[in-house]
């Protein structure tokens, strides 16, 4: 009997030993479809992730909200942070302009957000818009400007923002010469037109000087660029595009970081909202802050508009969200 005693009482030692051995070996690995919590570009402290708007969102796509007042304005900013090999971005353009909701809404799949894109008249887009290398839209081609108590037509080669068929990013001046929508060339720096001087030639394969072809599946136009190889800089006069450039107003950007992680930006200004909006030189220094290695300046003001999981990031800056040409759409591959 004591023999069985002593057994019983050294089995349960030894069972008790074996399952603290186990408790202690036990490893919590992390859920593999668990979207990041490290930002994917180096925001500053100043940005908040929305997990609210993220809601259901796969890796490779972050959405952040910034309140902090910038260059001592009221600032009300949203940013999406996508990697173009994971998510898929849609430059859409439609025949009769509708509002951005509207794009998001009427766009087939699984969609995360839409943004407006570029430059437009009624019904008629003037930035360039290509999906899967069919162009719907080029930059504009030429404009009349005065000159000399008349006028002369000039030839801007504005900015694009382009995906390569690796998806890495490019912002670069464009043109696309020839007749129709021609074939798309690139150039390392913007034709040198100014306003008040003589028109430069329209652009060609050889002029600017190092054209070559622009070889993108998908673009968008906007102007001017923002950001180039890094530095700050702003190339409104030579793209002739100098609209309220030095005033606060709602502003819309796309840009990317050197390791190609693209951000779409929506600054508020004006309107039911609190944002008091940014100038391009502002909102220039504010995308460099984000990280931005390159950055374009896409419509703004009454056009600034994004949707992010089907809702409201910024209040339009007028009475209510105007209808535009063109949007981003970005959405699952």
């Amino acid at each position: 009997m004591k023999n069985n005693i002593v057994f019983l009482v050294l089995f349960s030692m030894l069972l008790f030993a074996c399952s603290k051995k186990e408790k202690s070996l036990e490893i919590s690995f992390p859920d593999p479809e668990e979207n990041e919590t490290t930002a994917m570009l180096p925001l500053t402290k100043d940005w908040v992730i929305d997990e609210g708007l993220m809601k259901g969102f796969p890796k490779g796509i972050q959405v952040y909200r910034t309140t902090k007042p910038y260059k001592g304005n009221a600032n009300t900013a949203y940013c999406v942070v996508f990697d173009p090999k994971l998510i898929e971005f849609k430059p859409t353009l439609t025949k009769v302009d509708k509002k951005v909701s509207k794009f998001y809404e009427d766009e087939q799949g699984e969609v995360y957000a839409a943004i407006n894109g570029g430059f437009f008249g009624p019904n008629v887009s003037y930035s360039l818009v290509m999906y899967k290398n069919e162009v719907s839209a080029v930059n504009i081609k030429s404009l009349s400007r005065p000159l000399l108590g008349g006028n002369a037509t000039y030839y801007p080669t504005r900015g694009a923002f382009g995906l390569s068929p690796l998806n890495g990013p490019q912002i670069s001046w464009v043109y696309s010469v020839g007749s129709g929508n021609g074939e798309l060339y690139s150039y390392p720096a913007p034709s040198p037109n100014l306003l008040g001087t003589a028109p430069q030639a329209s652009p060609t394969a050889a002029f600017p000087a190092g054209g070559k072809i622009w070889n993108m599946i998908s673009a968008v136009g906007g102007s001017p660029v923002l950001i180039k190889d890094g530095k700050i800089t702003i190339t409104d006069e030579e793209e002739l595009i100098s609209i309220d450039n030095g005033s606060n107003r709602a502003r819309s950007a796309i840009g990317y970081s050197k390791d190609g992680i693209t951000v779409l930006l929506a600054v508020e200004g004006g309107g039911g909202g609190k944002g008091a909006g940014m100038s391009l030189p502002n909102l220039a220094t504010f995308m460099k802050e984000m990280g931005c290695y390159a950055a374009l300046n896409l419509d703004g003001g009454g056009s600034s508009y994004m949707v992010v999981n089907g809702k409201e990031t910024i209040k339009a800056s007028g009475t209510s969200e105007r209808s535009v040409t063109s949007t981003i759409i970005l959405k699952k591959k």
